[in-house]
């Protein structure tokens, strides 16, 4: 999978896998090699093969990127009706599933544009107490360097992509 050509199909992907999921799978490996997943409501990809999440909550990420920078991001579309229409037609038009290699950076304070992007998305939970509490006090980013993409191949279903 090219990254540069194919990078705003990629993030029209993530876009409707936070859209039926509210999240991103993010792989690391600890000190002992041993492998974890954390889920990530606040990932964004920019337009340079470069995207951020706000680390309010994620506390092995940080402690893993001291060892080993590297990660995999995982995003599946969950839409229901997206895998009702799939199945139905016995394949899918667009891949189901992505997965993003890349390297972390050094944690930030976002800027005014990154906290107005998060703000932006979460717009529909705003008058809702847990909005509030989960997303109303993202002070710090994590960027991401990009530096591959695999599609995920699910047999005849994914056969004509």
């Amino acid at each position: 999978m090219d990254l540069q050509s194919e990078w705003p199909k990629i993030r029209r992907h993530f876009n409707r896998s936070f859209r039926s999921s509210f999240h991103v799978s993010i792989g690391s490996v600890d000190a002992d090699s041993n492998p974890t997943v954390t889920p990530i409501g606040s990932l964004f990809l920019n337009e340079n093969l470069t995207g951020f999440y706000f680390e309010k909550y994620p506390s092995k990420l940080p402690e893993h990127s001291n060892d080993n920078r590297n990660v995999c991001v995982l995003a599946v579309n969950s839409s229901l009706w997206f895998w009702i229409k799939s199945l139905y037609r016995g394949r899918f038009k667009i891949h189901p599933a992505i997965k993003l290699y890349g390297k972390l950076g050094e944690r930030r304070e976002a800027t005014g544009i990154e906290i107005s992007r998060l703000n932006r998305r979460m717009r529909a939970t705003r008058g809702l107490r847990g909005n509030k509490y989960l997303w109303g006090d993202m002070k710090y980013i994590r960027e991401i360097t990009f530096s591959k993409g695999e599609k995920i191949n699910l047999g005849e279903m994914t056969k004509q992509l």
